[in-house]
């Protein structure tokens, strides 16, 4: 399954990470919010989510926090995606439930070797 689900409210990054995913052969999907990806997860087979941390309304955290919750999506892997790249924030995401952890700009040669751990070529 290498269907992804980006989940960012920056149409710049989604734009970004859409180009370089299809290149790679990736199927991709966007929510602009997490109430929207949160939906499409349970609407869709999605492979692995990369997930936006810093998001109005509903930020990352919550919204991982609602996937884990729901036992009918709670299995699909998360990578936490940020531009706050603090010390602690890796810690901190994958506590929240993350699977992996990404700071932004992403380093493409780094997110393919996590899309590779977590999705079937």
């Amino acid at each position: 399954m290498n269907k992804i689900l980006i989940i960012d409210d920056d149409p710049r990054n989604i734009f970004a990470l859409v180009a370089v995913l299809k290149a790679k052969k990736y199927t991709c999907l966007t929510a602009s919010s997490a109430e929207q990806g949160i939906r499409m997860l349970s609407q869709q087979d999605i492979g692995i989510v990369l997930m936006d941390m810093m998001m109005p309304d509903m930020d990352g955290y919550q919204a991982i926090a609602e996937i884990r919750k729901n036992d009918a999506i709670n299995h699909i892997p998360i990578v936490a995606v940020t531009a706050q790249a603090m010390v602690g924030d890796r810690e901190k995401c994958l506590a929240a439930g993350a699977d992996a952890y990404i700071s932004k700009p992403i380093d493409i040669d780094i997110l393919m070797d996590v899309l590779s751990h977590y999705l079937s070529t």
